[in-house]
């Protein structure tokens, strides 16, 4: 059924047919009629960071950046779902065409540049929907970034205005240090402002959690596009300033795989096929440098249960999927529940 969706939905604009799906979705939840579109998924509850997540397959940042159909994707059966990413201030991103699909090689280039209606905006959404998630048990991540206009040196500004803002709303925060489609974003993620920014965001950590009465874990997300001394340096800081958790790994800049596709060259972050095997390794590399003393989160390129399964292999102890999603539709969801529960 989902394969002849996609085929109407890929005749569309890109953008218009993201839209479109998700307000469907949206509209199935509230409707209670989900489960005609989407598979039974297995419960495989495992605790990471200290929550209790009810399977271990989750959706990555970038699908819902605003928080506008959480119960919709919910209702799919993911353990989590991590929304944003979000700024400060709205802004509307780079100028369209900014999503493209690459149907032969199973992936997507998007240099859309953190698009979104701005961290109030989010967290009214997020308030609104506070019943459900309540009621369901909801694990929530939410993704923060810097606005566009923000100069480098003053990110760490951006990301403690959003942490100060979100806290109170959910299950961990992710610091997005490595979308390729903001300037000098990726530049935060080594050496001393990496460093700078990690002591800044962990003392405000622990001020939030006095504050709240509840500690909410805090992970970094990373770019796989790393040389093997970037990845030791990079858990070498995560373990010393002693941050909860990393998400491995962003889109990738590379283009070897797809350059001789159409739309192969265009700029921004490439997902899907052409990312599983690089995810994988970058992994692999930083659960050898971090030991087990903090949790991956595993994303990039997860197209099958055997994927999800390769990536806790390699050492991820939860997965997110979102390139894989839009061309499997939510059966990969149960596939993969399916696959990591043996």
């Amino acid at each position: 059924m989902y394969g002849l969706l996609r085929e109407l939905l890929f005749r569309l604009p890109t953008e218009t047919s993201h839209h479109l799906s998700l307000d469907a979705l949206q509209l199935a939840a509230k409707l209670g009629v989900n489960r005609l579109i989407a598979s039974a998924v297995p419960r495989d509850v495992t605790t990471v960071m200290g929550i209790e997540f009810p399977n271990r397959i989750g959706l990555a940042a970038g699908l819902d950046k605003n928080g506008d159909y959480i119960e919709g994707l919910v209702a799919l059966g993911f353990g989590f779902i991590e929304i944003g990413t979000v700024t400060p201030r709205p802004q509307t991103g780079n100028p369209q065409p900014r999503l493209f699909r690459l149907p032969q090689a199973r992936a997507i280039i998007n240099r859309m540049g953190f698009n979104n209606q701005g961290v109030d905006y989010l967290v009214e959404k997020v308030k609104s929907a506070r019943g459900f998630l309540d009621r369901n048990n909801v694990v929530l991540g939410i993704n923060i970034g810097k606005n566009k206009d923000t100069a480098a040196e003053n990110a760490v500004d951006d990301y403690l205005i959003c942490m100060r803002k979100v806290y109170a709303h959910a299950s961990y925060i992710t610091v997005n240090l490595s979308s390729p489609n903001t300037p000098g974003l990726r530049d935060l993620q080594f050496g001393d402002p990496l460093k700078n920014l990690l002591e800044r965001l962990k003392q405000e950590q622990h001020l939030l959690a006095n504050t709240h009465g509840r500690y909410v874990p805090l992970t970094v997300k990373i770019a796989p596009d790393m040389a093997a001394d970037d990845i030791h340096d990079v858990a070498g800081a995560l373990m010393q300033f002693e941050i909860d958790g990393v998400i491995a790994t962003n889109t990738t800049i590379a283009r070897d795989a797809v350059k001789d596709f159409p739309h192969g060259n265009e700029a921004g972050g490439l997902s899907g096929a052409p990312l599983t095997q690089k995810s994988t390794q970058v992994i692999h590399a930083l659960a050898q440098e971090l030991d087990g003393k903090l949790p991956i989160i595993g994303v990039g390129g997860i197209m099958s249960g055997s994927d999800a399964a390769e990536k806790i292999k390699a050492g991820a102890a939860l997965v997110q999927i979102y390139s894989g999603f839009i061309y499997r539709g939510p059966d990969l969801i149960a596939e993969a529940a399916r696959a990591l529960r043996g």
